[in-house]
């Protein structure tokens, strides 16, 4: 995967109001049917890991775990570690980007 694009693609959501950030609102955007993946920097804490991977188990959302840090610096937001990214073209190609077979 092209760290570059993914990080790159996750500030371009952000900043069009595509990305729920924070473990709360996650939380919320999953429940509403508004997550079509959800990021989770591996920092995160184990209540924060196990309420947002049993969610989106749930509901048949992809998870995947980042480095940490790299989600509050892509969208520009210090501190978060969690962010959902709403269904549309963007969270499409962000999907095929993070999938570990990815030769992009």
């Amino acid at each position: 995967m092209s760290d570059a694009k993914v990080w790159g693609l996750i500030g371009l959501a952000s900043r069009a109001g595509q990305v729920a950030s924070g473990e709360s609102a996650c939380e919320i955007a999953l429940r509403r049917g508004e997550a079509a993946l959800v990021l989770l920097d591996e920092g995160a804490s184990a209540g924060a890991r196990k309420a947002l991977s049993d969610a989106c188990v749930y509901r048949g959302v992809p998870l995947f775990i980042v480095e940490a840090g790299r989600i509050a610096a892509s969208i520009g937001k210090p501190g978060r570690m969690a962010a959902a990214v709403k269904p549309g073209s963007l969270a499409q190609q962000l999907q095929r980007l993070l999938q570990p077979d990815s030769n992009i």
